[in-house]
């Protein structure tokens, strides 16, 4: 998509930039949702390397803010981190999550946060999905061909999903 057909979609489309957080690779992916339709827009993994947590940090944020000017997303839907037996790379994920945030409250967009199994549960209706159940179904929901994405693209598109699904569900209860 050329630039100049980005910011120039109709109002009632909605773009959506779904994240899934990482220190040393986040998945982005883009989506746009006009009424019911949702259609894929853009993905990619933002991969930084082994280098110390503050430069990963800032290679991130500074991604993130080329991606926000070039595709201009109205929505910004982030996905939680899942805290199990490791909280040190919780926290770590939560630093990246607070950098997407950042990026986000730059250009003033409104962000909303998920929990993974609320993603999961979203996209394929059963909240213990696996990555492969997940990368699957997106591929479905967004008509992209089978294995063209990667687990972390995929799970960023479907946080993005989940977010166009809940942007439905607060119109309905506006509605009613």
């Amino acid at each position: 998509m050329n630039s100049e057909n980005l910011n120039t979609i109709s109002s009632n489309t909605h773009r959506i930039l779904g994240i899934d957080p990482g220190t040393y690779k986040m998945g982005i992916g883009i989506i746009q949702k006009e009424g019911t339709n949702i259609t894929f827009d853009h993905s990619e993994v933002i991969e930084v390397g082994k280098l110390v947590l503050p430069k990963r940090l800032k290679l991130i944020f500074d991604r993130l803010i080329v991606v926000i000017k070039d595709f201009n997303p109205k929505e910004i839907a982030i996905e939680q981190p899942y805290v199990s037996k490791n909280v040190k790379a919780a926290m770590a994920i939560g630093n990246s999550q607070a950098v997407a945030m950042l990026a986000a409250a730059q250009f003033g967009i409104p962000v909303s946060t998920y929990p993974p199994m609320t993603v999961k549960q979203s996209v394929t209706d059963y909240g213990a999905s696996s990555k492969e159940q997940v990368k699957s179904m997106v591929e479905i929901i967004l008509n992209i061909g089978n294995d063209l994405l990667s687990y972390d693209s995929s799970d960023a598109l479907a946080v993005a999903i989940c977010h166009a699904n809940q942007m439905d569900v607060v119109a309905f209860l506006k509605d009613n």
